[in-house]
């Protein structure tokens, strides 16, 4: 099953960077999820620096920022504090996640196919609603689309 615009996110636990990170303890506000195909490469890096670099305002609207990939739980522990993110990182390496947001695809890299996270973000509402979802992300840009749709959520 594959989460839809408008419809509650199923419930889930995963283990984070903070800790178990369970879905149902952000209710109450609205909660933006970027998945990035890995820790430590230029894109990604650059994305979770934008991401740290805007936290604060999203913060002000209560919202939650939490960034996924299926790199280990080590990778994510030394790529956190290597750009200092005041937010968690999921570690996905069942792709439990990547599954129930439809982000695995089969790219090419350097004339190779791939199987990988395709760059994606999602923002829930309050209620766990799932409310916007950007899917193929060009990073330039991205966080004040991101910052604007949660703003939308009143």
């Amino acid at each position: 099953m594959t989460v839809k615009l408008g419809e509650p996110v199923p419930d889930f636990a995963a283990p984070s960077t903070g800790g178990d990170f369970r879905l149902s303890d952000s209710r109450g506000a609205p909660l933006l999820i970027y998945f990035y195909p890995k820790d430590n490469t230029s894109g990604c890096t650059a994305e979770s620096q934008d991401f740290a670099a805007a936290h604060a305002r999203f913060a002000e609207g209560g919202a939650r920022i939490v960034g996924v990939s299926r790199d280990s739980m080590q990778s994510h522990l030394a790529f956190k504090r290597k750009l200092d993110l005041p937010f968690e990182l999921i570690a996905d390496v069942d792709e439990q996640l990547c599954k129930l947001f439809g982000v695995i695809k089969n790219k090419t890299m350097y004339g190779k196919p791939v199987r990988g996270i395709e760059r994606s973000t999602f923002v829930l509402d309050q209620k766990g609603v799932l409310r916007r979802e950007w899917r193929g992300v060009s990073v330039p840009g991205h966080v004040e689309e991101t910052l604007a749709a949660v703003r939308s959520l009143g």
